[in-house]
């Protein structure tokens, strides 16, 4: 397993690599474009170097970028639907120069139209962002299953890889604290064991290529997508079931946790290590 975190990319993507190189992480999450804005920016052939040498010089060996928070491949409105389908192809297209393993999209909500009824517009945003060049995979992320919101469940998000055709590079990304708020008991290996077979059989492990290890703020089943630090939530060390999973242990597990308040820390990265068994 290798084990990550979410940190600021602020003046540069190769500055994400050293500041979680810095609190002991071998992978590591960052936004290549603002979060909760449409703006974007093109990596430079200079920046990809400056990333890789980065990568190189501190034995991080996974990346994964996330997509904008803004995005809702199922929205209603056109102009809203273009926007998040260009954003995220231009995620997708910065993701490829850099060289990183992924990007990590939450698909958003149907708005109520139902999830039916907005399967195909998903699947073409999908297949656009693949399109950009590179061998980045684009991962779904279950979500906490709150108002309208896509990918609650392993069977819904089954049927947006189904509508998408289940093409190459398009994979899923699990959030423990979103599965936990949206019903699964994570820290339940009979339970686990029997939801990861059921992701196996509709989309196939071989898809899962990262996970979201953070605790929950809030209760089993809450619906309520709040993020704690490993050890002070609901889920506590049960996290260790999750971790320890040989499904999972061979996944960057990327932290995305509040840490003392502006993110992971050095404690959060051995908390990690040690629920998953390798401290």
């Amino acid at each position: 397993m290798l084990f990550g975190a979410h940190v600021s990319a602020a003046g540069g993507a190769h500055r994400a690599v050293e500041r979680a190189a810095a609190i002991g992480c071998d992978a590591v999450q960052l936004f290549t474009q603002s979060p909760r804005m449409w703006r974007s920016r093109t990596p430079t052939p200079e920046d990809a170097r400056r990333f890789r040498d980065a990568m190189d010089e501190h034995g991080v060996r996974a990346a994964v970028a996330h997509a904008p928070y803004i995005i809702n491949l199922g929205a209603k409105d056109p102009e809203l639907l273009e926007k998040g389908t260009t954003a995220l192809r231009a995620g997708m297209e910065a993701a490829g120069i850099l060289g990183l393993d992924a990007v990590v999209v939450h698909v958003g909500s149907h708005r109520g139209q139902g999830l039916d009824a907005v399967l195909d517009q998903v699947a073409a945003a999908i297949h656009h962002a693949l399109e950009a060049e590179g061998d980045s995979w684009l991962l779904l992320e279950n979500s906490a299953g709150a108002g309208d919101t896509i990918g609650r469940t392993v069977d819904e998000l089954a049927l947006v890889v189904e509508a998408a055709g289940a093409p190459e590079r398009l994979g899923i990304c699990l959030d423990t604290c979103h599965w936990w708020v949206s019903g699964v008991d994570v820290t339940d290996p009979g339970l686990l064991g029997a939801e990861l077979d059921r992701l196996d059989r509709t989309i196939g492990l071989e898809r899962l290529r990262a996970v979201h290890v953070n605790d929950a703020l809030t209760d089993f089943g809450s619906h309520r997508d709040r993020h704690a630090n490993l050890g002070e939530g609901t889920i506590g060390d049960g996290l260790a079931s999750f971790l320890r999973h040989p499904a999972i242990s061979d996944l960057p597990a990327l932290l995305e946790v509040p840490g003392d308040g502006d993110g992971p820390t050095a404690d959060q990265v051995a908390a990690l290590r040690r629920l998953a068994g390798s401290d």
